[in-house]
């Protein structure tokens, strides 16, 4: 249980699988966010960015521009690092984390000037979904 209870260091961190459409910005800065906070990143750009949803199991109305792997997990949109660390080292039942839409200042959608929205971190899977973390912008709420 002590293994679980402290933070995961980036030695510990698997590499992440992300999978994006070439053109998006957002996704960039978002992969930029992960490698910041210590993931090894793997980038495809793939313009069939739906398919690649449709494959992992994203159910439509959570979906954002870009879904990743990682862990046996799999990651939905703008999902703060400090989350998906905390999806690893504690492990929860579920298929994995969304954040739906794209709000403003989470991770890859900053711009200055613009106010915080505050938004979800989804849990999902087969057996429903539940709030895993509330962020207002890139704050933890």
């Amino acid at each position: 249980m002590l293994a679980h209870s402290r933070p995961l260091q980036a030695q510990d961190l698997p590499r992440i699988v992300v999978s994006k459409d070439p053109t998006c910005g957002s996704c960039t800065g978002w992969v930029d966010h992960l490698r910041q906070a210590g993931f090894s990143a793997d980038v495809v750009e793939t313009s069939e960015i739906n398919r690649v949803k449709v494959r992992l199991g994203v159910p439509e109305d959570l979906a954002s521009c870009h879904t990743a792997e990682i862990g046996g997990y799999v990651i939905e949109g703008h999902v703060p690092a400090d989350a998906i660390k905390r999806l690893l080292a504690e492990k929860p039942a579920g298929k994995g984390l969304a954040v739906a839409g794209m709000p403003m200042d989470s991770p890859g959608m900053e711009m200055e000037g613009m106010a915080p929205d505050s938004y979800e971190v989804v849990l999902f899977g087969p057996s429903g979904r539940t709030t895993f973390a509330r962020y207002e912008g890139a704050r933890t709420v």
